[in-house]
């Protein structure tokens, strides 16, 4: 583990680092490398004279070369990959550019930039980061995590590969969307200095990877059923007794194995599904923003979700909920469903239907109603005359002109939520969306768009993206030290974000935040989640101070604070 200490100097009211490390390895640590910004006391306490060039610069003229070397580079990769290096070399300086450019660098960073990164990252890979948990090493997961960089761990976020933004199973290259991740929840205020993120390595099921002589993750086809099972309640036990007070945030795993790990472990030791409750999360408030908006009430919506997966029925799990919280009977908001996947309109007695979306099959006396042969989209659609739309299926352009005008036809503010990213997989563009509803249509999408023009107005798009919601709930989480991530909490999350919604003070402006907003945000939603685990007994800090500045004190800001040595 990394040999240092953070403490507090009450004198100077700021942090301060006491570290064994000295020379060389100190400037190859990147959370505690400041390169030519060393004072020059550190540089001669801690070894550092004659390995720098001799001026001493602050963070601010470093970052002006920053800027100037990040300016070269012109693909998408390239800049990701400078960037990435950045990281690895010096973490306050990598963390200043991006709060200092978010508009530009976390479309990089994060989605969509990430999904280059994934697909090419055992051809990429230069610096290890995180852990790795092969299926091979299971029995030493012990050990893997007493080799983790740093003593004290409040999070971790953990993926297997398999299902990956669009692109599907990635095997080892998964490991480049905790990291993303965990760079999203630092620029919103989480200590890197005690974050993990791990790869739970089970092979592979895509053919082209195992093919590949540079892929860098076992070479063998995805495990399943008990063995799968199996692996995972060894790491969970593992980590329940190896960093007790940590959440596991789990991410990107398949359909079968996401909602049975989270309904399994999120009692057993404090767990957060960011593609089940941080989608459902942000997307919900999306969906309170524009039903406020729409002037029809929430026990009014007929909501049809096309990709029955993950994410679609953790949506309609929190929509269903919210229906219930605001007083619509279970089996009424039930009622208020229609769910479709790869086979059609969920359908009670359907072959190919999923325990986890048995709630919200329809009847099959209703069905009876409908030709087998009509039960899809537009069919659906056209019967029921919906006023949510929402897409989590990754077939782009899924939102045909024909789906769309008969969804127009029906309500005056149709809600239409195109979500799969990345942008190639949307299920609709903004610009048809405005046009074929005349301007109507309230629209959140997964990744970002420009804004529309259309006879004259300019329609702002809302980016219905999880960094609006899961950095809020995380440090929230942290700051109490909750003991389990609780449906109430979400619930606080998603009234704390949809309070923040522009288009309730403009009706041309977005249903959400920017994305550029989330420090902010993440303040705001994590006060909220704070305040709520008090109130359902899961916290065991309860702050003397008041909210606001019980969070601030808990966020992470990037700053160069001193370093001294531990040797004297």
């Amino acid at each position: 583990m990394l040999k240092y200490t953070t403490r507090f100097d009450h004198g100077l009211g700021q942090e301060w680092i006491e570290t064994d490390l000295s020379g060389k390895e100190l400037l190859v640590t990147p959370l505690l490398n400041k390169g030519t910004a060393f004072s020059e006391e550190e540089r001669h306490n801690l070894k550092l004279l004659g390995k720098l060039p001799q001026r001493i610069e602050t963070l601010q003229e470093q970052l002006f070369r920053v800027e100037s070397q990040f300016g070269r580079y012109t693909t998408t990769l390239q800049k990701y990959i400078y960037l990435n290096n950045l990281h690895d070399k010096n973490e306050t300086l990598f963390y200043t550019f991006l709060l200092d450019n978010l508009d530009i660098t976390l479309p990089l960073i994060y989605t969509p930039g990430v999904s280059a990164a994934v697909q090419r990252f055992s051809h990429e890979f230069r610096q290890p980061r995180g852990l790795y948990i092969s299926y091979p090493d299971r029995d030493k997961i012990d050990e893997i995590l007493d080799n983790r960089t740093h003593a004290e761990i409040d999070l971790l976020v953990a993926t297997d590969g398999e299902r990956i933004l669009g692109i599907g199973d990635q095997g080892i290259g998964g490991m480049d969307i905790p990291i993303a991740k965990l760079v999203v929840y630092s620029l919103c205020g989480v200590n890197p200095y005690r974050t993990i993120p791990i790869l739970l390595d089970v092979g592979t099921d895509n053919q082209q990877l195992l093919n590949d002589p540079l892929y860098l993750g076992w070479r063998h086809a995805r495990i399943r059923g008990k063995e799968y099972d199996d692996f995972i309640q060894t790491f969970v036990d593992a980590v329940k007794r190896k960093l007790p007070k940590s959440m596991i945030h789990w991410e990107d795993f398949g359909n079968q194995n996401a909602r049975r790990i989270l309904e399994t472990y999120r009692l057993e030791h404090c767990s957060f599904n960011d593609d089940m409750q941080g989608t459902a999360v942000v997307t919900l408030a999306a969906l309170l923003s524009a039903i406020k908006a729409s002037n029809l009430d929430i026990k009014d919506q007929r909501i049809v979700v096309y990709g029955a997966g993950t994410a679609g029925l953790g949506i309609a799990d929190q929509l269903f909920n919210a229906m219930v919280h605001f007083g619509v009977p279970p089996e009424a908001a039930r009622r208020q469903f229609w769910l479709i996947d790869r086979h059609g309109l969920l359908v009670d007695g359907m072959p190919e239907l999923n325990t986890f979306q048995q709630p919200y099959a329809r009847p099959s006396q209703e069905a009876n109603d409908w030709p087998n042969e009509k039960r899809d989209l537009l069919s659906v659609v056209e019967k029921i005359h919906p006023t949510i739309l929402i897409g989590c299926s990754t077939v782009k352009d899924a939102f045909t002109e024909a789906v769309v005008k008969a969804m127009a036809s029906h309500t005056n503010k149709p809600i239409i939520c195109p979500l799969s990213n990345p942008n190639e997989n949307s299920e609709g563009d903004p610009n048809n969306l405005i046009a074929w509803t005349k301007g109507k249509a309230l629209i959140a999408t997964g990744s970002p768009f420009p804004p529309v023009e259309y006879e004259g107005i300019k329609y702002c798009i809302t980016q219905c993206n999880n960094a609006l919601s899961f950095p809020g709930i995380g440090l929230g989480v942290i700051a109490t030290k909750a003991t389990q991530v609780t449906d109430n909490m979400l619930w606080a999350a998603t009234q704390a974000i949809s309070l923040k919604a522009p288009i309730l003070q403009d009706p041309t402006l977005p249903l959400l935040p920017h994305i550029t907003e989330i420090p902010e945000l993440a303040a705001h939603v994590a006060h909220a989640v704070a305040e709520q685990a008090i109130k359902d007994g899961v916290a065991t800090v309860n702050p003397s101070m008041n909210f606001a500045e019980f969070i601030k004190e808990n966020m992470w800001k990037p700053y160069y604070r001193p370093i001294r040595s531990a040797k004297g």
